[in-house]
């Protein structure tokens, strides 16, 4: 039974380990890539246990395997965590990310909407050399087109 807390017990870090494990074993053997996402419980996911940045890093971490890596959500770390790019810093030098999605703070619209400084996050990437996905899982604040004219602009440096 997971805590109504989102506080993980020691037998679901266990479970959670072996389950990772084996879709990393499933995903190595079809030439797929598992990603485990962060999520936030004081806005979207209440209650939800292994919810963090640091979680998801380190069970991805814990399981060591190339078939399972990060789905690191900044919009989900910025309200529960904060310092993305450091984050980002940390999740990419221990090889670690499978896609980032963003959306802005509050509200969960494009970048440029909100409070995270996605063209300092944007310069962050392009430092490490990051060439993986950025996606933009968000919702509009208002013309769609305007909304994706935003998201190019805040990644295009």
């Amino acid at each position: 039974m997971v805590p109504v807390t989102g506080e993980a017990t020691g037998e679901m870090w266990i479970t959670a380990h072996r389950t990772l494990t084996r879709l990393a074993e499933l995903g190595e053997s079809a030439g797929v890539t598992f990603t485990l996402e962060n999520l936030n419980t004081s806005v979207d996911h209440p209650g939800v246990p292994f919810a963090t940045a640091a979680d998801a890093f380190s069970l991805v971490a814990a399981v060591d395997r190339p078939g399972v890596r990060m789905n690191l959500d900044l919009y989900h770390a910025q309200i529960g965590e904060g310092n993305l790019i450091e984050l980002i810093r940390r999740a990419h030098g221990a090889g670690l990310i499978g896609e980032i999605q963003v959306a802005d703070v509050p509200g969960r619209c494009e970048p440029g909407t909100g409070e995270i400084n996605y063209p300092a996050v944007a310069r962050a990437l392009t430092d490490l050399g990051y060439d993986g996905t950025v996606a933009l899982e968000a919702w509009p604040s208002g013309d769609s087109h305007i909304a994706m004219e935003r998201f190019r602009a805040a990644f295009t440096l």
